[in-house]
């Protein structure tokens, strides 16, 4: 069985998913290292965010990694570690 990667295309699919595809959200060029904070995004979206990455891929995300994976390289990192840990 292959690996599953979640990559950029991935969590910026699922972030417009979980917050809406509103104008004030900037997902577009280089933003692997800009906070979400910083692109518009607060906890309550991250944690929907969380919750779908959860369902989708199967792995378990709690509150405390969502809010230290402040990035999207931190989550994208994080969410590739948990993807690797059920191969």
């Amino acid at each position: 069985m292959a690996e599953q990667v979640f990559t950029l295309d991935d969590l910026r699919r699922i972030l417009i998913e979980a917050a809406g595809d509103d104008e004030s959200y900037n997902l577009d060029g280089d933003i692997l290292d800009t906070e979400f904070e910083e692109l518009g995004y607060e906890s309550l979206a991250l944690l929907e965010t969380g919750g779908r990455i959860e369902r989708e891929y199967g792995i378990s995300l709690d509150e405390e990694v969502l809010s230290i994976a402040n990035t999207p390289r931190l989550l994208i990192d994080t969410v590739n570690a948990g993807l690797a840990a059920l191969v």
